[in-house]
């Protein structure tokens, strides 16, 4: 028999992309075949930042299973690329496996998907093939799926998932993020349609990721051992990042961030877009830890006004920053008044970039905090590299995981909206100030971020959890 082979299913958007990468690479080092499946318009953005090539490490082949006429990623239709994700991929899933079945070279024996896809641990079980559920978010966000019966019986939440009580905050645990019903990861979605969609994949996954073999999640029990402590069945690896790839000698001793090295591979397998690293020269320029690095993922997207006031709030702060302003969130009045601010402010004092290779800018000397949506992935980055967050969520996930920074964590601030739900250009200068003004945050971030990453090195816990779940999909 060949190499073990493994099918990797990301729920097929970015951040969920990113994180399985990851983890693939890691796998793809211990001697596994991969095969990474997406949708064809991910698959194309994928080999773009792959300048073509559809494989990584000779290990890790990228395919594409759904067209954007299935798929919907062609159409500005709310709900149409979930409902294809979980009615039209399980058959094209299905048919892959037993087009691998014939060969036993090529068989698939074991199947790790995001944990939003349940129907794929459903149809592994089916199959005989061993199976694992990937958390690509925060463990707190699982904790609350299974406890939506507990919510619903005690009238926080209806049936529906609509909050019963408005604006009520709980609390799971102590060291867990406070949460609120208007902020839920089904209630910020925004549209109804895709609040039902995330609400009844969330019950309708609890039976069959509690269920799967094993249920691991890009987290640390130092992060979050409230949630470890409440659903011990799921377990940590993280963080998985694509300059670690749980790999102990990767890792200095001293707490400082080093300089990343400009001449290696693309810092983030699984990017959507070109990194621009001519950041990383002007970042060279700057004073140490001085920098506001402001990047809002691939989601987000802000209205005229808001964009405005977030320019002149960097303006104001007067410190250097590095601003990602992707390309396909501007409109034609957005982008005139980003023309006319990048040449009165000048290169010297900010630098403006479509998209930048994130874990490279995060562990640069020069960073003195990240202004955020507080996405899992961008979190676990600056927590890795001991960088205090001004957290700016969007939706979904990311005010649990705001939650964590300013409550638990205490490594970063909130910014507040006006009454006009604007976030003015002066609440940006002063939480700003008082991030970078307050060296208590930078030494609290310093040391989550000696215990984050002695977990991966030899001997850690996340360490040691990945090489246990190595020796699983070994075993017959």
């Amino acid at each position: 028999m060949g190499k073990l082979h493994i099918l990797v299913i990301p729920y097929p958007v970015q951040g969920h992309v990113i994180p399985l990468m990851e983890l693939a690479q890691s796998l793809a080092k211990y001697g596994f075949k991969i095969t990474f499946v997406n949708t064809k318009s991910t698959h194309k953005s994928i080999l773009n930042s792959l300048s073509g090539k559809n494989s990584l490490h000779d290990q890790i082949h990228l395919i594409s299973v759904l067209d954007e006429s299935e798929s919907g990623e062609d159409k500005n239709v709310p709900g149409k690329f979930s409902e294809a994700i979980f009615k039209i991929m399980p058959g094209k899933i299905e048919k892959l496996i037993q087009e691998n079945y014939v060969s036993e070279d090529e068989r698939i024996t074991c199947i790790i998907a995001d944990q939003s896809l349940g129907w794929a641990l459903e149809l592994a079980d089916k199959m005989g093939i061993k199976r694992a559920a990937f958390i690509t978010a925060a463990a707190a966000n699982l904790i609350l799926g299974f406890n939506i019966p507990k919510l619903i019986d005690d009238g926080i939440i209806e049936n529906d998932g609509t909050p019963a009580l408005k604006d009520h905050t709980f609390q799971f645990e102590p060291t867990m993020p406070i949460m609120n019903t208007s902020d839920l990861l089904w209630t910020s979605m925004g549209n109804s349609k895709m609040q039902k969609i995330i609400f009844d994949m969330l019950v309708h996954n609890n039976k069959s990721v509690k269920s799967a073999d094993w249920l691991i999640c890009n987290s640390t029990y130092d992060l979050e051992p409230g949630a470890f402590k409440l659903a011990p069945e799921i377990v940590p690896i993280g963080p998985l990042l694509s300059n670690n790839c749980l790999e102990p000698s990767t890792f200095p001793p001293e707490a400082e961030p080093r300089i990343p090295s400009k001449e290696s591979p693309n810092s983030l397998v699984g990017s959507f877009w070109p990194e621009d690293s001519t950041c990383l020269n002007w970042l060279d320029q700057q004073p140490l830890c001085s920098v506001v690095y402001v990047a809002f993922g691939s989601f987000t997207i802000f209205n005229e006004a808001q964009f405005q006031e977030l320019a002149l709030g960097l303006e104001l702060a007067n410190k250097p920053f590095l601003w990602v302003v992707r390309t396909n969130s501007l409109d034609a009045k957005t982008d005139i008044f980003l023309k006319i601010f990048v040449n009165r402010i000048g290169s010297q004092k900010g630098k403006i970039v479509s998209w930048a290779p994130q874990q490279k800018v995060l562990s640069h000397p020069s960073i003195g905090c990240f202004v955020s949506h507080c996405g899992w992935n961008s979190t676990i980055e600056a927590i890795s590299n001991g960088v205090p967050i001004l957290c700016w969520p969007y939706f979904a996930d990311q005010f649990v995981n705001q939650s964590y920074i300013c409550d638990i964590w205490k490594v970063g601030l909130r910014l507040k909206k006006g009454e006009t739900g604007i976030i003015s250009c002066e609440e940006i200068k002063d939480k700003v100030e008082q991030l970078l003004g307050n060296d208590a945050f930078k030494k609290r971030a310093l040391k989550l971020r000696e215990m984050t990453m002695n977990t991966v090195k030899e001997g850690g816990r996340s360490h040691q959890n990945f090489i246990n779940f190595i020796e699983w999909i070994k075993t017959s």
